[in-house]
């Protein structure tokens, strides 16, 4: 069995606004003391741009450009550290409710050739809903031909938990984090929907691999399985708001919600089971077991657990050439900590710290720029474009 960190994390003064759905809630359970928070000074958090609302992902263009997605509907433009005050036009509507809206934005890495930019959002309504993945090409100012290539294969009641992060393979495959469906009570085909994360059929619980034309690869790891989605690449997740891949290693990093408690950070590899919700730290909301299970053979083990819970949003893998000693560092965006936790990891993989940024709004994407410097995007009606420094 791999070693859990169990993390426990002070959050006094970190609740967020009523209204402001939570993927995550905060325990009322004590923090335990844990060594691996360890002091350290905090970059200094410059904010660059302000009056964004409810923005949900960024991305840039070759030229340094940043295209930023706001979750009612609307993708930003920011050039030299300036917000275009017009939106970009040719997006179709989406469900802006509870936790559904426009998610995330990425470029291709051929976007020079094709100018194709893709973008994951909720569609549909209250009583039926489904993450899509569409792309469209940007010519500097409009976008246009807009395409659906995917769509999660189970319509679902609510509006919780549609994932959805969007990262680029080494091999121009794509990445898509889809959510479990919601909580109790909401139910699929009669059963609680949550555990549609363990059906291989269902899209529901999953990352999902992609070619850029939205076509599952023919070495996905359930290609030839029976009853098994082709797009599926590992399963058994809740919700992961977070994903980056190391450019150094190729090695895949999560980050996923838990419910009251429990939330992760998971390597991630091709073709596992991590768990949820037969194996889990969390527990419901309202105070009882999930699971009794926290570990089972043959379904991975995560290697940190915060509870209570930070709310995991945006995730990044330090690569850049600015701040040398934070090579192969994590950096993990929290929604309720309203913090980034930085943590710090060997050779192996395996951590040996962590230490919470302030950022003091919910944190919702976390993303190494071109520029090598680290990028932070804050959820909130007025929301912040704001830029790591070393202090």
């Amino acid at each position: 069995m791999a070693k859990v960190l169990i993390i426990g994390l002070a959050l006094s003064g970190c609740a967020s606004p009523a209204t402001a759905p939570l993927e995550s809630s905060e325990s009322s359970e004590a923090a335990p003391s844990n060594e691996l928070l360890t002091q350290v000074p905090t970059p200094q958090v410059v904010t660059l741009v302000e009056s964004l609302e409810h923005p949900w992902g960024l991305t840039w263009l070759p030229d340094g450009t940043m295209l930023v997605t706001e979750r009612p509907g609307r993708v930003r433009i920011i050039k030299d550290g300036v917000l275009d005050p017009t939106p970009v036009s040719g997006l179709p509507e989406v469900l802006d409710r509870g936790q559904g809206g426009l998610m995330d934005v990425s470029v291709h890495p051929q976007f020079a050739e094709n100018q194709w930019v893709y973008f994951t959002y909720a569609d549909g309504t209250g009583s039926a809903n489904r993450t899509r993945v569409a792309r469209a090409r940007f010519d500097g100012s409009d976008l246009s031909d807009w395409q659906v290539i995917f769509e999660v294969n189970r319509t679902k009641e609510g509006t919780q938990h549609f994932g959805s992060r969007l990262v680029w393979m080494p091999d121009s495959t794509l990445l898509v984090s889809i959510g479990d469906g919601g909580n109790p009570p909401v139910e699929l085909e009669g059963d609680l929907i949550r555990n549609q994360a363990q059906d291989l059929g269902s899209h529901l619980g999953s990352l999902v691999r992609i070619n850029d034309d939205g076509s599952p690869p023919a070495n996905n790891p359930f290609a030839d399985a029976a009853n098994a989605d082709p797009a599926i690449w590992s399963y058994g997740h809740r919700n992961i708001q977070g994903v980056a891949i190391d450019s150094a290693t190729g090695q895949v990093w999560a980050t996923e919600h838990g419910s009251k408690g429990g939330d992760e950070l998971n390597q991630i590899a091709a073709g596992e089971n991590y768990g949820w919700p037969i194996v889990t730290h969390s527990r419901e909301y309202s105070g009882g077991e999930i699971s009794s299970e926290r570990s089972r053979p043959g379904m991975v083990d995560p290697l940190i657990v915060w509870t209570p819970s930070i709310a995991p949003s945006g995730l990044a893998v330090y690569r850049g050439d600015r701040v040398p000693q934070w090579q192969g560092d994590l950096f993990a965006g929290g929604l309720v900590s309203q913090s980034i936790q930085h943590i710090k990891l060997d050779d192996s993989g395996a951590v040996l710290s962590q230490t919470p940024i302030n950022i003091g709004q919910r944190v919702r994407d976390v993303a190494q720029g071109p520029d090598g410097w680290i990028y932070v995007l804050t959820d909130e009606s007025n929301g912040r474009l704001v830029r790591l420094e070393p202090g």
